[in-house]
């Protein structure tokens, strides 16, 4: 009976711990405020998902700036990530500042045991992210790329459609991806953010890494992780007046033994889009937008468009699925979007890619192995 009895105190005290730690703040820091996108996580800050417990970044005017957009306290904000984590300790950090720096931040937060979401795409070259693998396995870490077109309902259908026990479509034989705007400068986008987008150095190329990544990430997730066996690509300057270190214009080539992936990757077109037409045996799929879908699944059928609803928590939003992830809450896929087997093969088609375009020629994934 004592036995008994030790048996159900030991149980209800780990159980207690256990719902204390799945309901204790998720507590996050920020590695710089240089990418647009860091809007989001600053706006989100009140939502509950999170709790922010600090931001490096060295501009202190545009610390300054966001404080008094989203009325953090400028006590959080540190000069450097270093000087940030010798102060706290937050379970994640999330990276807005440059893709080269990308690698820093994982040296600095692994060897601690704290995990790391990127802004896509991984790294700014396949070398830096072979070298965060390794420190994110070594330190076992979990290393998020985060990518607007991860949470799209529309994207996630196409893949539910495509299962192998779904025998409407069959397989995969081309897939179109088109994303792109007018340009960062065109759109607006803060002069923090315009100076490393457009420098080589900081950010591996131009509209072929911003908005070819999309592209390589979605390819790779629908074809289950599958390398493709060759990257053929091409760039240009349409506008080097602008852009005069960078690409702005990327058409990519992905050669799979069965079906091709053609990436399109502008910063020239006269509107915004993250769309995509994924073409198999019997039928056609076109996510038009985040929440619908065009649906053909044979010849003698017309295009259906289907609106959806809003993923289901945590797979709406990437601060609750890097949180569910963290916690241990979901079991992460290495087929997932976010996953870094995704994103190393990422890295590799994007290399090939960079590659290929500057010697004019078809790069071979073979080629890159370690």
């Amino acid at each position: 009976m004592k036995q008994r009895n030790l048996l159900l105190i030991l149980i209800t005290f780990f159980s207690f711990q256990f719902a204390y730690s799945q309901n204790k703040p998720f507590k996050i820091a920020v590695a710089g405020l240089t990418h647009d996108h860091v809007n989001e996580v600053l706006a989100k800050a009140n939502a509950g998902i999170y709790e922010l417990v600090g931001i490096a970044e060295a501009n202190r005017s545009l610390a300054e700036r966001y404080s008094k957009r989203y009325g953090f306290s400028m006590n959080i904000v540190y000069s450097s990530l270093s000087e940030l984590l010798a102060e706290v300790s937050p379970e994640a950090v999330c990276a807005y500042n440059s893709i080269k720096e990308h690698l820093e931040v994982v040296q600095l937060c692994a060897p601690k045991g704290i995990h790391v979401m990127v802004e896509k795409p991984l790294a700014v070259s396949l070398t830096d992210a072979r070298a965060m693998e390794k420190l994110a396995r070594a330190n076992n870490i979990k290393l998020i790329t985060n990518y607007e077109t991860t949470w799209y309902p529309s994207n996630h259908k196409v893949k539910d459609l495509l299962r192998s026990e779904n025998k409407d479509y069959g397989e995969i034989r081309k897939i179109v991806v088109h994303d792109g705007h007018q340009g960062p400068k065109e759109i607006g986008v803060t002069s923090e953010f315009l100076s490393w987008l457009t420098d080589p150095e900081y950010n591996g190329a131009g509209a072929l890494i911003d908005f070819g990544c999309y592209g390589a990430n979605l390819s790779t997730w629908l074809h289950d992780g599958k390398k493709p066996i060759s990257v053929t690509a091409i760039t240009q300057q349409i506008k080097p007046h602008i852009y005069p270190k960078v690409d702005d214009e990327a058409t990519i080539i992905l050669n799979y033994p069965h079906s091709q992936s053609i990436i399109q990757a502008s910063w020239n077109w006269p509107f915004g889009r993250k769309d995509m037409e994924v073409y198999t045996v019997r039928g056609f799929l076109n996510p038009i937008n985040k929440y619908e879908i065009g649906i053909k699944p044979h010849e003698k059928n017309p295009v259906e468009k289907v609106k959806l609803m809003e993923l289901p928590t945590p797979f709406n939003d990437s601060f609750r699925y890097l949180k569910a992830v963290v916690r241990g809450e979901i079991n992460e896929s290495s087929s997932d979007l976010s996953a870094l087997e995704n994103n190393m093969v990422v890295m590799e088609i994007l290399q090939a890619a960079m590659i290929s375009a500057k010697e004019n020629r078809t790069v071979y994934l073979k080629e890159l192995a370690d």
